[in-house]
């Protein structure tokens, strides 16, 4: 009897996951790779939506790509170990986290020189965006477990806040908050701009070891990546509370939402992206696991065309070791 029902179980179980499998389809496909020369390690890719550009983070240098030719037309060099960047058209400047500087370099977006480099009393200079409410742009340090506050227009440091952990990446919803993921402690910080200070503290189990964000202004729902149970939760913006959590690939780290589509992406370093369809604010489905390479797990999605574009280099099979010369941007384009 006992093996009767584990064999109906199981049996069950394959159907379940032959009935999950035939309804996922095929929303996206692979494009193209855009090599991009030199070595070095990698981290977030950013567009700037106003000038067409594509920015890619590269060891010492952001690599620039012109989204109209999809080819690399310009190299922004000088710094020690760059992450990311936060794009700022108003005043047509870019900020650059050096994490190994210890610093923010600021950049002209359209002749990429370098115009000043502003130095922090912080470590491990990562996650960076622009709030467009308060006008500054906070940079996250991991080792600092803090967040430091730039005036895009002195291009001085305003403030420091304490986060109480590991910052990962953050998103502004424009209207004076300001919502990061803290990695080591499984919660999200809620940052107001205008007093700038912590305003909440959300915690976020199930999710483990929260990564990428990604934030619903319509619904007021955040999308947020999570490494350690290999899951996107839904969040309450208001609330915090986890309206549901879907499965997606292990070591998630960039999270994407497409509002005109309703589709959410999470890129994973276990060569895939998990696409995501929202039905309503609440409710969710796994529409599509796109294979993608190893170790692609940061990513950017251009709103004009729906690409999505990642970066990576190949690596000796089985090892954590690049082969020189293949580092590239990966693109992905919508079926559709």
């Amino acid at each position: 009897m006992k093996r009767s029902f584990f064999l109906l179980a199981g049996a069950v179980l394959l159907l379940s996951s032959v009935k999950l499998s035939a309804q996922q389809s095929t929303l996206y496909t692979f494009d193209k790779k855009i090599p991009v020369p030199g070595d070095g390690g990698y981290d977030y890719v950013a567009i700037d939506e106003v000038n067409n550009h594509l920015f890619v983070s590269h060891g010492t240098v952001f690599n620039v790509i012109d989204l109209a030719t999809e080819k690399p037309i310009a190299v922004i060099d000088g710094m020690k170990g760059v992450h990311g960047i936060a794009i700022v058209n108003e005043v047509n400047k870019g900020f650059i986290s050096d994490g190994k500087g210890n610093s923010v370099v600021v950049v002209d977006l359209t002749t990429f020189k370098i115009l000043k480099t502003i130095s922090l009393p912080a470590t491990d200079e990562d996650g960076i965006i622009y709030d467009p409410y308060s006008k500054k742009v906070f940079v996250f340090n991991g080792d600092s477990k803090s967040t430091c506050v730039i005036d895009i227009n002195t291009l001085t440091l305003t403030k420091t806040i304490d986060l109480g952990g590991g910052p990962e990446f953050a998103v502004s919803d424009g209207k004076g908050l300001v919502f990061n993921n803290i990695e080591d402690l499984s919660s999200l910080k809620v940052i107001d701009t205008k007093t700038m200070a912590v305003k909440a503290t959300y915690p976020l189990s199930p999710c483990g070891a929260p990564t990428g964000i990604a934030l619903d202004p319509v619904n007021n729902r955040l999308f947020t990546g999570c490494r350690g149970n290999k899951g996107l939760s839904v969040v309450d913006a208001g609330s915090g509370k986890v309206i549901t959590t879907l499965p997606i690939g292990a070591g998630v780290d960039a999270v994407v939402y497409d509002g005109v589509n309703k589709l959410i992406f999470a890129s994973n370093g276990d060569a895939t992206v998990t696409i995501i369809k929202q039905q309503s604010a609440d409710e969710y489905s796994v529409v599509q696991t796109l294979t993608t390479q190893p170790r692609a797990k940061t990513m950017a999605f251009d709103k004009k065309t729906r690409k999505i574009y990642l970066s990576a280099p190949e690596f000796e099979p089985g090892t954590r070791k690049s082969i020189p010369g293949t580092f590239a941007v990966l693109v992905y384009k919508p079926v559709n």
